[in-house]
């Protein structure tokens, strides 16, 4: 089905759904396909073979043979079918004219290397020069249906990552003790610009280099020899085993994706299973029994059960536990799954709301299978509540007086169109939750209103639109440029209801990962001068894309651009803050729509009419001014700073220290720096300050060691302590000031002072 943002009504799918959002994976520049040979695990086509595999598994990788682990991997029937379907697709209905020639071809080509390898760490020159030939050839190969030159390419990197892999075991239990710590040399950083290895022992070389920054790193804990040589062992093992279970589908899913990301970078396939996952992400719910599933050597384990869910209501199954086994309904013969991929696990145990499936348990306590226990469970609709609005009352204390503002947190725009054209009318929509959610705020007499788009990578263009109209009488939200039939065609959508449920002093708070439908909600805002926009610079997705079903799988392709009710587009720009807040992500370069290849240009159509509701602009210095003065000496706000700064300082080194003495004096040089910093906020703020440590704890070690390199793209969560959001307490700050400066003052809440001290009698009674 389909939403007609026009008319704001539901109809069965003639036309596609309006899609605005930044995958997870495209907030970080695509790229090592390791991380994706890791998700992957070969699919055993009877679970009741798992067992077998599994014991198979242990064999290969007992004798590490290459040959015995590497499986030719080719296209099925079905899949050059659907090459041939998505080209026309993409032909057919993007918003950018495309054309399948050699040029298309070489940049599909590059981009399949660079997802496949794109730190070149697996392939040589020479395996490049093999494949090279396919670099014009690609886009007759696709017309054709003819996926075996991708396969051919795939099959190589698989089986170079199979023998990297296996010498790097063989390393590990064979020659950890030759590594010499007080040789002064480095690891490269950032290898994406590096030049291909032109020899396998130029390969050697790295990777000796990359096992010894992780055995270093986990050696300056303290930890021994034997142990870091187990350690990393089984880490190895571990990997190994799953990229040995990589499978044709697998292959098919990357090159697909490749290909139609290749067109814009918000163009994307999805294979049937992956169809069902974004899906579920767009609804906010599945139906399962509401457990989070992660592989742990052969078993599958829970990770977490979702609150609410029907394995946390029935309380049998707990977080830790290993699922060995699982048959559906009352009769049917339980199958073993131990050795099976995560996501054919996960298949098994979705299903239909109300139906049966019994699970094979072993405890997390359990030592072997004598422990095992069957357990019973109905499957029924889950949520996934940390995708949908909420809210909370935060209290701004300001010259001893408290105002309460209310902060709405909306994590995507979501919309159930399932339900919806179902008839249901308990449907998931977040414009309909936030709705609620301000009357509730409205009936505890808030003062002001937050709504905290951080972090928001977007959803559904009418949910959007939906929000705006809470905010505003009636009017323009966005507009719309078509391409095909249409092309240069600029439609103005708007909410037409003149109702506004909450007319009061409002901000919006974003970041570099706010993006689409976020940056719609923004953009709008600021443009009718409804309310101030804080943050950071939002991401710059500018444009719309469209579900369109396949016969195999789906096609999520960019079908339009949206442009502000000002006339200027966000693609690229994005939407820019009317006060700036220290952001993280300001630290990484390559964040935003604008480092994206293949991304459309930012350009401008003519603007429509709407009014301002108040004169934000004439006091925004004042605005900026006051907020300056505060943050000048709020601690939480020099500590941010210096934060993001530490972080940029981290990002622009090339190259980690392999001498013990260097790396020691450097990692507790930026321990000690960050520690010092936020003792420095703790004790501003009046807090109890931590203590320092001489040495990281093995859990920070592991941490680092897993993959030292990527660490340096997270930035540390510094604060244990329970404390409010410093971003959200200015936010509130800044509404204050807006109400005045407006000349409507806000009324406190209460008088903070007997806050005060009854804290202080409290201390001096517990003293």
């Amino acid at each position: 089905m389909t939403l007609n943002t026009a008319t704001h009504e539901f109809k069965p799918a003639t036309q596609n759904l309006l899609w605005l959002k930044v995958l997870p994976s495209t907030l970080r520049k695509a790229g090592v396909a390791f991380s994706l040979l890791l998700s992957l695990t070969w699919m055993i086509s009877s679970p009741a073979l798992a067992q077998d595999a599994a014991t198979e598994d242990e064999e290969l990788l007992a004798v590490l043979d290459v040959d015995s682990l590497y499986q030719l991997m080719a296209p099925e029937p079905v899949y050059g079918r659907t090459a041939i379907e998505l080209l026309r697709e993409l032909e057919t209905k993007h918003y950018s004219p495309v054309t399948f020639d050699d040029n298309f071809s070489i940049e599909v080509f590059d981009n399949y290397i660079d997802v496949l390898d794109g730190s070149r760490l697996y392939l040589t020159q020479s395996d490049i020069d093999a494949i090279n030939d396919m670099r014009e050839t690609l886009d007759e190969s696709l017309k054709n249906g003819d996926l075996q030159p991708a396969y051919e390419i795939y099959n190589l990197y698989h089986r170079r990552v199979l023998e990297r892999l296996v010498w790097t075991v063989k390393f590990v239990e064979n020659e950890l003790d030759s590594l010499d710590f007080t040789v002064d040399e480095e690891l490269v950083i950032d290898r994406e610009d590096a030049a291909w290895a032109t020899s396998t022992a130029e390969l050697d070389e790295l990777w000796r280099k990359r096992i010894k920054n992780s055995t270093l790193s986990l050696s300056l804990t303290g930890m021994e020899m034997a142990k870091i040589e187990e350690r990393l062992s089984k880490r190895y093992r571990n990997q190994l085993t799953q990229v040995a279970k990589t499978n044709e589908r697998d292959v098919f899913q990357a090159y697909m994706a490749t290909v139609a990301r290749t067109v814009d970078p918000h163009t994307s396939y999805f294979s049937p299973r992956d169809s069902e996952n974004f899906n579920m992400g767009l609804r906010g719910s599945l139906q399962g029994i509401g457990a989070q599933l992660t592989s742990e050597d052969e078993y599958t384990k829970v990770a977490e059960l979702i609150k609410g869910g029907p394995a946390e209501q029935a309380g049998e199954l707990k977080a830790g536990d290993r699922i060995i086994g699982i048959a559906q309904g009352t009769d049917s013969e339980m199958q073993d799954v131990i050795g099976l991929r995560l996501d054919d696990v996960v298949d098994q145990i979705r299903g239909e709301k109300g139906t049966l499936v019994r699970l094979n348990i072993l405890p997390a306590e359990a030592t072997s299978e004598v422990g095992a226990r069957e357990i019973t469970i109905v499957r029924d609709t889950v949520e996934l509540s940390e995708q949908f609005a909420r809210s909370e009352i935060l209290e701004v204390d300001i010259d001893d007086e408290m105002y309460r503002i209310g902060v709405i947190t909306l994590p995507s725009f979501y919309f159930d169109f399932e339900a919806a054209s179902a008839g249901l009318t308990d449907y998931r929509s977040s414009a309909r939750d936030v709705r609620a959610l301000l009357e509730e705020l409205k009936q505890d007499d808030v003062e002001a209103v937050v709504v905290d788009l951080r972090y928001n990578g977007g959803g559904s263009l009418n949910e959007a639109n939906e929000l705006v109209g809470l905010f505003i009488e009636s009017g323009p939200t966005v507009q719309i440029r078509y391409s095909g039939q249409r092309n240069g065609f600029v439609r103005s959508y708007g909410d037409a209801d003149p109702e506004m449920v909450y007319d009061g002093p409002l901000a919006v708070l974003v970041n570099r990962a706010s993006a689409s439908a976020s940056e719609i909600f923004a953009g709008a805002i600021q443009d009718y001068q409804r309310g101030v926009v804080l943050g950071g610079q939002t991401f710059g997705k500018g444009t719309v894309q469209e579900i369109i079903p396949m016969d195999y799988g789906q096609v999520k392709l960019t079908r339009s651009k949206f442009y502000r009710i000002s006339g200027a587009s966000t693609q690229h720009r994005g939407v820019l803050p009317d006060i700036d807040f220290p952001d993280r992500y300001q630290a990484i370069e390559t964040m935003g729509e604008s480092n994206l290849d293949g991304a459309l240009p930012w350009d401008t159509v003519r603007p429509v009419e709407f009014r301002s509701y108040h004169p934000l602009r004439q006091i925004i210095p004042e605005l900026q001014e006051r907020h300056e003065l505060r943050a000048e000496a709020d601690p939480d706000f020099i500590y941010l700073e210096g934060t993001v700064q530490r972080m940029i300082e981290a990002r622009e080194r090339k190259t980690i220290p392999l001498q013990r003495d260097m790396l020691k004096a450097r990692r507790d040089a930026d321990r000690r720096e960050a520690f010092d910093a936020n003792n420095a906020r703790l004790q501003a703020k009046g807090l109890p300050l931590e203590i320092w440590r001489d040495e990281a704890s093995e859990e920070d070690a592991e941490a680092d060691a897993a993959e030292d390199i990527a660490a340096l793209d997270d930035a540390s969560d510094e604060e244990e302590q329970e404390e409010d959001d410093p971003l959200l307490l200015e936010s509130g700050r800044i509404l204050v000031d807006m109400a005045e400066l407006l000349g409507n003052p806000m009324t406190a809440a209460h008088d903070s002072t007997h806050v005060h001290a009854a804290v202080n009698t409290l201390e001096l009674s517990e003293q």
